[in-house]
């Protein structure tokens, strides 16, 4: 896709976190995503207390502002914003595993959707007790009511009855749980799921989804043919949208139900899109009726939709021209909703406090209806949406740069297996969704935020494999030690990827020290680029004396400017010849080479120095700049590949 100039100045001005005002002409030193994190963090420091609550409940709005947090931790790698996460919800989860405050019994759907941020929690920290509290919410949807085709009811006390806010509460957080606890047959639940709201809410003029369907019929508010309430809300089409594209993160790539959520998402997208305002790019609260006098525009529906239309471009389900739309909605929100105090403190103004049908008092879903809701600041739902859509657009600036570039990483030469928490036997040890220590899921992010697909090779490298490839990552290769079997590097695959890199393919050899890596085979590969992998161990890190991993940076570097010290323990040193060349080294040892070959280029370090523990932020002092180091190395590897 063509981008316009003025889109170009825009998303240097808007998203660049040098210095960012809005219309009021207030000056934002950070992206908007962390300053609005921030309010939120002073607002709810320790636990989720709203206005009327005498104490703090079990509520599905916190999951959407921590949601976004997440994203700002993958962003930064900051573990700032990762132990806010965790102490937030460390509140109301019991060693356990039982939820304080929490009713299974209620059937309630919004209960489910913090589930995600316990997930998370379970794959980076692997303690047991947020397992058992996912596994609670799990349990929940085992006997949830059901319609008659299977979808499930809002709540308990809703009978019959399917809301769209209903598919972002739980169909993410089922997705996820069945993808790491190999639930393969809730897939097809779960893309039911959208089908059902999709069938029975659609509106087959406009495109658009009303906001709730009743079975019974027997609601005032439905529609006694259709069971259709009578208006389109633009939060609850916010909620459709974000529970589409971030359910489909967890789908198996071949599944039936990815294609069929893909071509909802893309129908639910050009309908939203049709009713977008053209001069400012937002949405107003019942989106198709936008003349009425009383409409008004809307700030977690904007966020939300915002949200849907970046992530699934970014993404690839929908074609790149709703990206224009997602940036005139983001400009639009900035311009109209977000705003300073005398304090400092940034606010977003203009969120509906609430809307939903039914109810006591009840509520008839009229127009009428939804206007009275009041509307107000700091809405953790509005604050939510808005940090997840901003963090969305401030990764447009580097997406370019690798956008259609493919990183592979090999699971062939390191291949090891464990039992996870159902007994199945997994890979683990640096792969891309392996979020414990020792996995590569914050360097798998990075790369994703640079445009670049992630993707594993789980058998030998070949000339079909590594010609989708632009850069191939071969870690740690096996030993007996850790593989019963290992597959060693013969001289068919060294053929095979020496040829690949003459021909422009960009190499990343990442070895280990002499107790932890498998030399003879490895070296064999390495040394068609004039680099040997010496049997050594340099940087010994006793305890927390994290001192003595250092390696400093020299001022100018070719690959880490601007960065200083990194941390990098145990690794072996290298002995080159041409046509490599150092790019670290203290005297005459060496830990970093580059070697141009052919169109390609190869670049090694004798450790593999960029897995989560050393890369999150929760473990190394803040003078070590390793996730900075990374960003560096992926631009570097993209300028490579360029040349």
């Amino acid at each position: 896709m063509r981008v316009s100039l003025t889109i170009l100045v825009f998303l240097i001005c808007l998203l660049n976190a040098a210095a960012q005002t809005n219309r009021e002409g207030a000056v934002y030193s950070r992206p908007y995503s962390q300053m609005l994190a921030k309010t939120a963090m002073k607002i709810w420091p320790d636990s989720f207390l709203l206005g009327g609550d005498k104490t703090a409940k079990w509520r599905y709005d916190q999951g959407v502002i921590l949601k976004g947090i997440e994203g700002i931790w993958y962003a930064t790698g900051d573990a700032d914003w990762f132990h806010y996460i965790q102490k937030s919800l460390d509140f109301y989860i019991n060693e356990d595993g039982s939820i304080r405050g929490y009713r299974p019994d209620e059937y309630n759907i919004d209960h489910i959707n913090n589930g995600k941020l316990l997930l998370l929690l379970y794959r980076v920290s692997g303690k047991d007790k947020y397992k058992k509290a996912a596994d609670a919410l799990r349990d929940q949807l085992r006997t949830h009511p059901r319609t008659s085709e299977g979808g499930f009811w809002h709540k308990k006390i809703y009978p019959h009855q399917m809301w769209l806010d209903g598919l972002y509460m739980a169909q993410p957080f089922y997705a996820e749980y069945a993808m790491l606890f190999h639930e393969d047959s809730a897939f097809h639940d779960i893309s039911r799921q959208f089908i059902l709201m999709e069938k029975h809410s659609r509106d087959p003029k406009t495109g658009l989804l009303y906001h709730g369907w009743d079975e019974s019929k027997q609601q005032k508010w439905a529609d006694k043919i259709t069971g259709r309430s009578p208006n389109v809300w633009g939060r609850a089409l916010g909620w459709f949208g974000m529970a589409m594209v971030d359910a489909l993160d967890h789908f198996p790539a071949q599944h039936p139900g990815r294609d069929s959520i893909i071509a909802i998402l893309n129908r639910f997208a050009k309908a939203v899109v049709s009713v977008q305002d053209i001069k400012t790019g937002l949405w107003v609260d019942i989106v198709d009726k936008k003349a009425e006098p009383k409409n008004y525009f809307e700030a977690s529906a904007s966020s939300m939709l915002v949200y849907t239309l970046a992530k699934g471009v970014r993404k690839g389900y929908l074609p790149e021209t709703y990206q224009q739309h997602a940036i005139k909605g983001y400009k639009g929100i900035v311009q109209r909703f977000i705003t300073k105090d005398k304090d400092g403190k940034t606010n977003l103004q203009g969120t509906v406090a609430v809307s939903g049908l039914g109810g006591n008092p009840y509520r008839d879903g009229s127009f009428e209806y939804y206007m009275s809701e009041p509307v107000i600041v700091n809405d953790p739902k509005g604050m939510g949406a808005f940090i997840n859509a901003a963090v969305e657009m401030e990764m447009l600036p580097t997406f370019t740069l690798g956008k259609g570039k493919t990183v592979l990483l090999d699971n062939y030469f390191n291949n090891e297996w464990k039992k996870d928490a159902t007994g199945t036997m997994v890979r683990w040890h640096y792969t891309w969704n392996d979020k414990s220590n020792g996995g590569f899921s914050m360097l798998g992010n990075i790369f994703n935020r640079y445009g670049v697909e992630t993707r594993s090779l789980l058998v030998a490298p070949n000339p079909a494999a590594l010609h989708q490839a632009d850069f191939y990552i071969i870690v740690d290769p096996d030993t007996k030690k850790e593989t019963e079997q290992p597959n060693y590097i013969n001289e068919q695959h060294i053929a095979v990827i020496t040829d690949w890199v003459k021909k422009g393919g960009v190499l990343i050899l990442m070895g280990n020290d002499s107790a932890n890596a498998e030399f003879k085979h490895f070296n064999r590969l390495a040394e068609r680029f004039g680099i040997h992998f010496n049997f050594d161990s340099h940087n010994q890190v006793q305890g927390t004396h994290f001192e003595q991993g250092s390696i400093y940076i020299y001022p100018k570097h070719e690959i880490f400017p601007g960065i200083s010290r990194l941390f990098v323990k145990e690794l072996s040193s290298l002995s080159l010849q041409k046509p490599a060349y150092a790019v670290n080294q203290v005297g005459d040892i060496v830990y970093m080479a580059v070697s141009k070959f052919g169109k390609g280029c190869v670049f090694a370090i004798g450790d593999p120095w960029l897995y989560n523990e050393y890369v999150d932020g929760r473990k190394l002092p803040d003078e070590f700049e390793n996730y900075q180091a990374a960003e560096k190395w992926i631009s570097w590897l993209l300028r490579c590949k360029k040349k």
